[in-house]
């Protein structure tokens, strides 16, 4: 993000969910202040508000799907942008305040998306035991901590907080979730293209037109740009209206992305700009460049034909 870096950070809370752990992979944010939000409307409204200069909250899981709230305060807050992404492998682990067996265990507290992803682990290790719902993966650490339970499905940065023991390790029943997670702040020129980035967008399109969804997928297509996430959402206003949001190859400051922009917004009701950012990387090695496009599609194909454009507007030998 150009500029002055963030110091400022606030993130979905409470203190140990997957959500700080995220957030504590940002070096800027682990040099920072964090500060937990009750929700994530209240997260982002800090950062509308000038209170923080950041917010991480969660965008989709690749278990359970979108993150409905985070969509909704997207398409209808005061604009925000994403400057990065994180995507982080959900695992969870079962902990208690002592090393016990686990056939002595009679309570289990859990968020009830924790315990819904581990559903096989409790039916096979645990089919006497209760468990008790409780709002976060945190408040379950706190609350077997607290000697309220006799474990808790929880995140791993909550065993330590709470000296918790880890009485099994990956417990989720895909080994391979993972959860997708923004960074937001006020809207400013976008960080310069790396190669690998992605571009979000929020489109609305006009209900009573024929195709015209087809429309909007053909202003990426016929520029090679791949569409890598679609999602809708109801509006709120009527039966049969939606936004959808878009997650595209490709940064706005390159000529086909710009132009597919261009075309999308004579052809929509409303496009709204979510931010150009970097594709999450695991690390440097296995960094992953995007396929090339086909010939006639690359961006400097796009550039090369732009400035053929000029030069016969200008009077110029093609």
């Amino acid at each position: 993000m150009p500029g002055t870096p963030p110091t400022r950070f606030v993130y979905l809370g409470p203190e140990g969910t997957f959500t700080e752990q995220a957030l504590r992979t940002i070096p800027a944010a682990e040099r920072g202040s964090r500060t937990p939000a009750r929700s994530v409307p209240e997260a982002l409204d800090a950062v509308r508000s000038g209170e923080a200069d950041a917010a991480l909250v969660p965008l989709e899981n690749s278990v359970g799907g979108a993150v409905p709230v985070t969509l909704d305060e997207l398409a209808t807050g005061s604009p925000l942008v994403i400057t990065r992404e994180v995507v982080l492998p959900v695992e969870f682990q079962l902990a208690a305040p002592r090393l016990i067996p686990l056939h002595e265990i009679r309570t289990v507290a859990a968020h009830p998306q924790a315990s819904a992803q581990c559903r096989a682990f409790l039916r096979t290790h645990l089919p006497d035991a209760v468990v008790v719902d409780v709002l976060s993966n945190a408040a379950a650490a706190i609350a077997a901590g607290a000697g309220e339970y006799d474990a808790a499905i929880c995140a791993p940065i909550g065993v330590p907080r709470n000296k918790l023991s880890v009485l099994a390790d990956k417990i989720a029943d895909r080994p391979d979730a993972v959860t997708r997670f923004a960074l937001l702040s006020r809207p400013a020129p976008p960080a310069a293209p790396t190669g690998d980035d992605i571009t979000s967008l929020a489109v609305s399109i006009a209900h009573d037109r024929v195709g015209a969804l087809l429309a909007v997928l053909t202003e990426l297509a016929v520029r090679g740009i791949n569409l890598s996430r679609i999602e809708s959402r109801p509006t709120g206003e009527q039966l049969g209206i939606y936004v959808f949001f878009l997650d595209c190859t490709g940064h706005v400051a390159e000529p086909r992305l710009g132009e597919a922009l261009q075309g999308l917004r004579r052809i929509c009701a409303d496009v709204r700009f979510l931010g150009s950012y970097p594709r999450h990387r695991w690390s440097a090695a296995e960094a992953v460049r995007p396929a090339e496009p086909p010939t006639g599609l690359s961006n400097r194909d796009f550039a090369d034909s732009a400035a053929w454009l000029a030069r016969l507007r200008a009077g110029e030998p093609a």
